[in-house]
Parts: structure tokens; sequence; C-alpha cells
């Protein structure tokens, strides 16, 4: 069910990860806004999966994602995005964070691999030192070319 994916205290979805890393299963992190989520992001995140056994997308907030992309997003807010993230098959559980980056719940979670998108090279990925010093991998994922939730957010805004 959606509802058992969605985490908003930091401390409880630490101690599922403790009991995910106890039964032997590798743990996947990635982060960002996903507004307007769209087919890029689907494939990211089912490739995502297979990194490991349970995947968690922390979401940037409101708040986080406005002072990133400016006074006009995000287009959905953080309820409407955690749970359409929540409702997707690859996800294992999805959190918000207030913070400009996912560095404090990086740190808190030490996930086994710390995955980002194309656009980014491993050692710019905000965490990607606490996750290598801790024994895990970075990745950069190929990036789905033709979607984008800017050019998505433009062809609204000019009316096609």
């Amino acid at each position: 069910m959606i509802k058992d994916k969605l985490y908003t205290d930091w401390s409880k979805a630490h101690e599922k990860v403790k009991q995910w890393r106890d039964e032997g299963n590798t743990i996947v992190f990635t982060n960002g806004c996903f507004d307007l989520l769209h087919i890029g992001h689907v494939l990211y995140l089912e490739e995502a999966k297979t990194l490991g056994n349970r995947l968690i997308i922390a979401v940037n907030s409101d708040e986080s994602t406005r002072r990133l992309k400016g006074p006009n997003r995000p287009i959905k807010d953080e309820y409407n995005r955690t749970h359409i993230l929540a409702a997707l098959e690859s996800t294992d559980m999805v959190l918000t964070f207030d913070q400009d980056t996912p560095f404090e719940i990086i740190q808190l979670l030490l996930p086994d691999v710390l995955v980002k998108g194309g656009d980014w090279k491993s050692d710019q990925i905000v965490g990607s030192d606490i996750v290598i010093k801790n024994g895990g991998t970075v990745r950069s994922l190929k990036f789905v070319d033709g979607y984008s939730t800017t050019a998505l957010e433009q062809k609204i805004r000019q009316g096609r």
C-alpha cells in the first residue's frame, strides 16, 4: 500500500532501513524534486531498483523545491509527488527533506548504492563521499533524452 511506503519521521525510516539491512537487503537511494513525473523518471527509478533490493526516494519538500527551481515550482505539491512516487512498483520508501541537499538523510541512512541521473558526475553527487567511505557505490545512470520537467513546464506555459 502507498501509505506503508511513506515516511515522515526520519528515525522510523532509519529503523526500517536497519531492518532491511539485517535481512540482507542492498539499499539503493536516490533523490530529487520529481515534479511532473514523466517516463524518464519512471525508467530511471526502475533501473535504480535493479541495483539493489530496496529503493529509497528522498523528495525535496515544496520549500526546498522552490528555493532550487524558482517561485513557480513545484507544480505539484509534495503530498502529490510523494504519493505518486510511492505508488510505483519500484519504490520501497519515500520521504521528504527540507534542506537544499539530501546530505543529512544520506548520512543517517547510509545507503549501499547512491544513484543520480546521467546529468550528474559521480564525484558531484551530494553524499558520494559518505557512501564510498562506508563501503558503498555511487552510480550515475543514463539520462533519458527528450524528457524533463522543465521542458514540460515550458510546454504547459505556452499552452501546447
